[in-house]
């Protein structure tokens, strides 16, 4: 019960932030551009507390803490709305009479805040924490493995494969993977000796696609501080890595060379967002940068209903010289919305099927 509580207090934390974020990107360049917010709320359902701010915006914190929304005055289209609701719109704040170039970037705003906030917490932890590196060193050998025969032990670096230096774990990762069934040799530093290993590597299929394996574990992590300019830059490469390894995570499961058993939904983000709050504080601020960093590149996705499917139609409004007719547009949001529930079907059917999910 205490680990579904910290679980469910994490969640809730964890998704308020990024929630918050993510509006309040759209509300900053709603005023930017003129366009007046009507409600700005936390969470879904009857309020838990409202008040009204001196520009006229109600700020509301709902009973259902999974997810919120930002109303814009004037978000509807003249003919879906009453002669009464026509009769308060204020003209030249209303959101569908800007241009679409100022409607563009309202709806972008909303990713950009997310991709900005993982940009100052990975450069925060990066000043104060040091950022992470995990060296090139076995932490652990696996019995019957590529490493094993080829005589590699446990706290023996790597230093360099076939020549080319290893600066990280990863280096390892990123030589091997692409040489499945094949010798390298592998220049290890074992105590104050240097050793030159040959090893054929192991292989497995990760979808369509066969990669090398060595067998090895690693676990040694070495923290360095950054100065404030290394770290924002920090920041920025971390943020970047993680939007590319994400686009070509989805482009493969696209493809078929990648399973979609690695799809999460609310119940594991819940599962994580708990285990990582065990951690410590540091653990979940990188848990919340990762996460952010997911929900700006999915809003970004040309789906109808998300924001790059709004984007997608303003696109194609600047470059046809007038809107997309709203009969498409609603087709475009109901297979919109379709794709999107059929992904969160099968994402908490991930959930649920994955073992431990309720441990």
């Amino acid at each position: 019960m205490l680990d579904l509580l910290r679980s469910a207090a994490a969640f809730i934390v964890v998704l308020g932030v990024l929630v918050f974020v993510h509006e309040f990107g759209h509300y900053i360049a709603a005023r930017w551009r003129g366009v007046h917010v009507e409600v700005f709320s936390i969470g879904f359902g009857p309020a838990i507390a409202t008040w009204r701010d001196r520009v006229g915006t109600v700020w509301k914190l709902a009973w259902l803490p999974l997810g919120g929304y930002v109303k814009l005055h004037g978000q509807e289209r003249a003919e879906d709305v009453s002669d009464d609701v026509r009769a308060t719109w204020m003209p030249g704040r209303l959101f569908h009479e800007k241009r679409v170039g100022s409607r563009a970037i309202v709806v972008a705003a909303g990713p950009i805040a997310n991709f900005l906030l993982a940009i100052v917490l990975f450069a925060a932890l990066f000043a104060t924490a040091g950022k992470p590196t995990i060296l090139p060193v076995a932490g652990g050998v696996l019995p019957d493995s590529a490493a094993a025969h080829a005589g590699l032990q446990v706290n023996d670096r790597i230093i360099a494969i076939d020549g080319k230096p290893t600066s990280s774990f990863g280096d390892i990762q990123t030589i091997v993977s692409a040489h499945p069934s094949e010798k390298l040799t592998l220049t290890v530093r074992r105590g104050d000796t240097t050793l030159t290993l040959p090893v054929v590597t192991d292989s497995h299929m990760s979808g369509d696609t066969k990669v090398g394996l060595l067998g090895i574990s690693g676990g040694q992590i070495e923290y360095q501080r950054l100065s404030l300019p290394a770290a924002l830059a920090g920041g920025v490469t971390q943020t970047w890595d993680i939007t590319r390894e994400t686009i070509v995570g989805v482009w493969q499961m696209i493809t078929g060379k990648r399973g979609t058993e690695d799809l999460g939904g609310p119940l594991r983000i819940a599962q994580l967002s708990g285990a990582v709050a065990e951690q410590g504080p540091l653990y979940l601020i990188q848990f919340i940068a990762l996460l952010s960093v997911n929900l700006g590149l999915l809003n970004l996705f040309p789906i109808p209903v998300l924001d790059g499917g709004h984007l997608l139609f303003y696109l194609a409004e600047a470059l046809r010289g007038r809107p997309i007719p709203p009969r498409v547009q609603e087709y475009g949001f109901r297979a919109g919305l379709a794709l999107l529930l059929g992904l969160f079907i099968l994402a908490t059917w991930n959930d649920l099927t994955r073992p431990g999910v309720f441990h």
